[in-house]
């Protein structure tokens, strides 16, 4: 019988969600590193980009707020991991400088929301 499929607490929050939107921007680059033979960027690439909403996830499962905030901010450094490597990627002439200022901006904007979301668990 196939019923509605169990939903997480984590795909409820704007953070989350945000967090698989540049994860998706990031797989593209990587697909692009790869075109290049650059495996090992684009399997860094990916790592990063996926450990910011897995880790928005794995701390929604915390039965503690300041447990759920300590996570929080592992992801947000994984954020600022990402802007560096983006970055290098643009000086090496591997992305472009209007794909670069995207990503660096939807980077920012999440930094930010990890930043609210953290004093509004109050932890």
């Amino acid at each position: 019988m196939q019923g509605k499929r169990v939903k997480f607490r984590f795909e409820d929050l704007e953070v989350w969600k945000a967090a698989v939107d540049i994860s998706l921007k990031l797989f593209a680059v990587a697909d692009n590193l790869e075109r290049k033979k650059l495996y090992r960027f684009a399997e860094q690439v990916r790592g990063a980009g996926l450990s910011v909403p897995n880790n928005i996830a794995e701390g929604s499962g915390s039965r503690h707020k300041k447990e759920f905030v300590q996570v929080l901010n592992i992801a947000r450094r994984s954020v600022f991991e990402n802007a560096s490597m983006l970055i290098i990627f643009h000086k090496i002439d591997l992305i472009e400088k209007c794909f670069l200022d995207e990503l660096l901006s939807d980077l920012d904007k999440l930094g930010r929301m990890f930043t609210s979301f953290s004093r509004n668990l109050g932890a």
